[in-house]
Order: C-alpha cells, then sequence, then structure tokens
C-alpha cells in the first residue's frame, strides 16, 4: 500500500468517525428534543388536568352555594315575622282566659294564627320542641336566666321556655329561649 492509499484511508476513517460523531449528537439532539417535547408535554398535561379538577370543585361549590341560598332565600323575612307568630300565640293564650262563654273571637284569632303557621311551615319553619324538666344543653338552648330550682329533679335542666325556638330546613334561626334550675 503505498503512502497516498493509507492517507486516502486514513482520511475516509477521519471522515467517517467525523460523520459518526455528528449523527450522533444530531441523533442526541433529536432524542433530547423529543424527550424535552414529551416532558414539556406531560407538563402541560398535569396543568390541565389540575385546573380542570379545580374548575369541577368550583362548580361543585357554586352548586352547593346555590342550593344552600334557595333553602333560606326567605330566612331574613321569616325571622322577622317570627315575633307576629308569638303575638298570637299570646293573644290566644290571653283571650282563652277571658272570653269564657263567647269563643268566636278565640276561634278567628286562633283560625288566622294556624293559617299564618301553616304558611310559614310551608316554607320550611319547624318548631324547636323543649320540654320543661329536659337537660339544658347551650348548644340547642339559650339560658335567659337561672332560678333556684323547685324541686331537686329540676337542677341543671329547663324550669320553664320564654320564647319557641324556631328551625328553617336544618338551620337553627331562633334558639329556644329558656330559664333554668340551679
Amino acid at each position: 500500500m503505498s503512502k497516498k492509499d493509507k492517507n486516502e484511508d486514513i482520511d475516509i476513517n477521519v471522515e467517517e468517525a467525523v460523520n459518526n460523531a455528528v449523527n450522533e449528537d444530531v441523533n442526541a439532539e433529536e432524542v433530547s428534543v423529543e424527550d424535552q417535547l414529551k416532558e414539556e408535554l406531560g407538563k402541560e398535561k398535569d396543568k390541565f388536568l389540575r385546573l380542570f379538577a379545580e374548575f369541577e370543585n368550583y362548580k361543585k361549590r357554586t352548586t352547593k352555594e346555590r342550593i344552600e341560598l334557595f333553602k333560606t332565600a326567605g330566612q331574613d323575612v321569616i325571622q322577622s315575622l317570627l315575633p307576629v307568630l308569638d303575638d298570637f300565640d299570646r293573644a290566644i293564650h290571653e283571650i282563652s282566659k277571658i272570653e269564657k262563654e263567647d269563643n268566636e273571637l278565640l276561634k278567628g284569632v286562633e283560625l288566622i294564627r294556624n293559617k299564618f303557621r301553616s304558611t310559614l311551615n310551608s316554607k320550611g319553619l319547624e318548631d324547636i320542641v323543649v320540654e320543661v324538666g329536659e337537660v339544658f344543653n347551650a348548644d340547642e338552648h339559650d339560658a335567659v336566666t337561672q332560678i333556684p330550682a323547685p324541686s331537686e329533679d329540676l337542677k341543671g335542666k329547663i324550669v320553664d321556655v320564654i320564647e319557641k325556638g324556631y328551625k328553617l330546613g336544618d338551620k337553627v334561626i331562633r334558639f329556644p329561649k329558656v330559664i333554668t334550675g340551679f
């Protein structure tokens, strides 16, 4: 082999080596670009899924709030009418004391009160039933005052109910006002 042939072989080998190195770099670059694109795509998918989940939570929360608002939309109006309901109860109590022979007035006031109460009940108003002798619970009752218990068994219990309590749906809109014994 001549020197010229050796040089050509070396040139060809060097050229092939350079081409191979360049091809490997290009392939490595292509692979790394592909990996980068896959990684970016994964990040974007994750971002999209998180945003979608956040939106779904927002929809559920606002739907729940809207339903709650509809349930208690008339709460302020009903709360302002509760004293009128109490006045009807007091009027019936007083009329029943006075009018023994003529019950027409009592029947008329009872009729109006019952109609008023049934209208409020149809809107979701419910009485909170409290009995004398029940154990006082600060979460369920509003203690106005304490008096000495008339008997030993009424200590720490409800002695009298001053004002009825009411619920609108599941929400207490007025706690019953009670007197407890000590």
